[in-house]
């Protein structure tokens, strides 16, 4: 069995952090990233720089990004301003986040339910063949309105699965593998995006590739959470994944060791320990 990993810190990671990092820095987290095997990586975030700050200069973090062959590098786009800068950006394919209930769309979009879901159609409309991917925040718990009917995120999924790749967000880490396996089989979703708040992340990962999702999101690290969202804490580490992936025989193509030196070296950059455990254990056999 193959997965695809997305690794979503240079974005959704570093959204989350209380410093600001040049674009340079930002860019070679993207470079490091790829250069330990990482196909997908979701390297910047088209928003407006006064609400998320640690994502102001996205075309600055590109110019510097080396493009290598075989690695897509995706942007997140919220509305139409930022579909209108990832296409002048050239990147290879946008991530547009819709959540699932009404109080967190107007919360982190500005937007009814309805609203957030004509707004992602028009998008999807506009860019055509531009690969997309549409993740559903809040998939199975939001902050605000407690637990997430399974079929009103069926609903949800099934009306863009025509337009894009949809992955199922676990936005404030409350699913168990159980609920995760139903609801991937159940909107038969490509992906699922896993927050280890409760420490059921990885658990959920193997869940959502049993059934069926063939793209795992993750944070280098354990980087993120969910501003929007106070102590929906960090993702699922990327190289935490990988070890754990490898070992039960699932391919990713990625070498551990460079990405632990990935950590190592993000751990000097933001002056802290990070969330991840294997980057501190180190891999095994040694």
């Amino acid at each position: 069995m193959q997965v695809l990993l997305c690794d979503v810190g240079p974005r959704d990671g570093l959204q989350n952090e209380p410093d600001v990092l040049p674009p340079e820095t930002r860019a070679e987290l993207v470079d490091r990233l790829a250069a330990a095997g990482l196909r997908r990586i979701e390297a910047v975030s088209f928003v407006r720089a006064d609400r998320v700050p640690q994502m102001a200069g996205a075309e600055d973090v590109i110019e510097r990004v080396r493009r290598r062959e075989g690695v897509e590098l995706s942007g997140l786009v919220l509305n139409e301003r930022g579909w209108e800068h990832f296409a002048a950006a050239g990147l290879d394919l946008f991530n547009m986040a819709s959540a699932a209930t009404e109080t967190f769309n107007l919360r982190n979009g500005n937007a009814t339910l309805a609203e957030a879901i004509e707004r992602a159609e028009a998008i999807l409309a506009a860019a055509g063949e531009t690969p997309a991917t549409v993740t559903i925040s809040c998939s199975f718990g939001c902050p605000f309105e407690g637990r997430v009917d399974p079929g009103a995120v069926a609903e949800l999924a099934s009306r863009f699965a025509d337009g894009a790749e949809v992955i199922l967000a676990d936005t404030i880490g409350v699913a168990t593998p159980s609920a995760v396996r139903a609801l991937v089989e159940r909107a038969r979703s490509a992906g699922f995006h896993g927050h280890n708040t409760r420490n059921t992340g990885y658990a959920n990962c193997l869940a959502a590739l049993e059934a069926g999702a063939r793209v795992l999101d993750a944070s280098v690290g354990g980087l993120g959470g969910c501003p929007f969202s106070p102590r929906a804490t960090g993702n699922v580490a990327t190289e935490d994944l990988v070890y754990l992936l490898e070992g039960e025989g699932v391919e990713t193509g990625i070498d551990l060791d460079e990405l632990v030196g990935v950590s190592h070296w993000l751990e000097e950059v933001l002056g802290r320990t990070l969330e991840g455990y294997v980057y501190r254990a180190g891999s095994w056999p040694p």
